[in-house]
């Protein structure tokens, strides 16, 4: 069953405080993540699973104790897009994309580095945001539609690029 097209302005705040010096942008929230009003609310996703994984930490189970992960660790969430048409979840269905302002984290943050999650958001990442100083590296999406790598995988390249910094 297709879905129709709609048009979603972004419902979640980003994650930050002014110690956070690694900013991590996905492409939009998945229609899950909009009913937990909290990032990455599909269970399927491996994004919580890799990151408890990379900062070696129990897997949060509630969005308190994702949010408390993200800040204890310096890592601010947001994603690369502010408004959008799409349909359900898909990122292939993406259209009329309005980008987020990440000044207002660059402004408040100690951002050292950008990590993008995934290839829509670093395609819609580098179409909107040029003149960025920070490195930005762009690593494979955690969704579980990325069957080609595999949990184990992802862990390894994102801790080396994480952790790194």
């Amino acid at each position: 069953m297709k879905r129709e097209m709609q048009t979603i302005v972004h419902p979640l705040s980003p994650v930050f405080r002014e110690d956070s010096e690694i900013l991590i942008l996905g492409s939009f929230p998945s229609v899950l993540s909009r009913q937990s009003a909290f990032y990455y609310g599909n269970p399927q996703n491996r994004f919580w699973r890799v990151l408890a994984a990379v900062f070696e930490r129990p897997l949060p189970q509630t969005n308190v104790e994702k949010r408390d992960l993200l800040l204890a660790n310096r890592v601010a969430l947001w994603d690369v897009i502010a408004s959008c048409r799409i349909s359900g979840s898909a990122d292939s269905s993406i259209a009329d994309v309005v980008p987020n302002d990440l000044s207002e984290i660059f402004s408040h943050a100690s951002i050292r580095k950008i990590v993008l999650n995934g290839k829509t958001a670093e395609r819609l990442f580098y179409k909107f945001n040029r003149g960025i100083t920070f490195p930005v590296v762009a690593l494979p999406s955690t969704s579980s539609a990325n069957a080609a790598w595999n949990f184990e995988r992802l862990c390894e390249i994102w801790k080396k690029i994480v952790v790194s910094s």
